[in-house]
């Protein structure tokens, strides 16, 4: 999902309340606001296909595999986003009864856009990295073939990158993979010539 710009300050509090009442989806970056916008078709279709191959092997082992709507919180309180796709193959722990903030995914997946890239790898990532329970975080371009895969390994990250359609991303903390010819389904992209 895409960031825009508009950033307001509140309480983690009057931030949960409002977002429990908005129409439209704002991210909680320690006490700022940043406003969420649209999705382009190739980020829709990227993400759906990520999250079906994922629920198809994923579902009847118990796992539960969440879309972008479902809030991951961190920090109790100090920031809150919505990751396209995340994964919890252990009992999912949420933050209060309302049960829409969910505090212990292992995977977490972000569909990369021009206009959040930068925040995707950088400040959203410092912020993911707080949760004990993440331990792969993937990062897929929608204008060409490109997918990174960060493990945790102990207090450090190591790095995948996969780039051919041929490729498949082993997903290790939760026994899966991805297809890259499967993420890409019916995605249009510029090929190199």
């Amino acid at each position: 999902m895409s960031s825009i710009a508009a950033r307001t300050y509140l309480t983690p509090e009057e931030y949960i309340a409002a977002e429990r009442k908005a129409t439209r989806k704002s991210e909680y970056l320690s006490g700022e606001i940043v406003a969420m916008s649209g999705a382009s078709n190739e980020h829709n279709l990227i993400t759906v296909n990520t999250l079906t191959v994922l629920y198809n092997q994923l579902a009847d082992r118990g796992c539960r595999v969440y879309a972008s709507d479902m809030r991951v919180g961190i920090g109790a309180g100090v920031s809150y986003f919505y990751p396209d796709v995340s994964v919890v193959c252990d009992r999912p722990r949420f933050e209060d009864d309302a049960l829409d903030i969910l505090t212990n995914p292992q995977v977490i997946i972000e569909v990369l856009s021009d206009s959040t890239e930068s925040y995707d790898r950088g400040e959203k990532f410092a912020h993911y990295r707080q949760l004990e329970s993440l331990q792969e975080y993937i990062l897929i371009s929608q204008d060409r073939v490109r997918v990174e895969h960060y493990l945790r390994q102990g207090k450090q990250w190591l790095l995948s990158e996969f780039s051919a359609l041929e490729d498949v991303l082993p997903l290790i903390s939760i026994s899966a993979e991805l297809p890259l010819n499967q993420i890409y389904r019916f995605v249009e992209l510029e090929m190199a010539s």
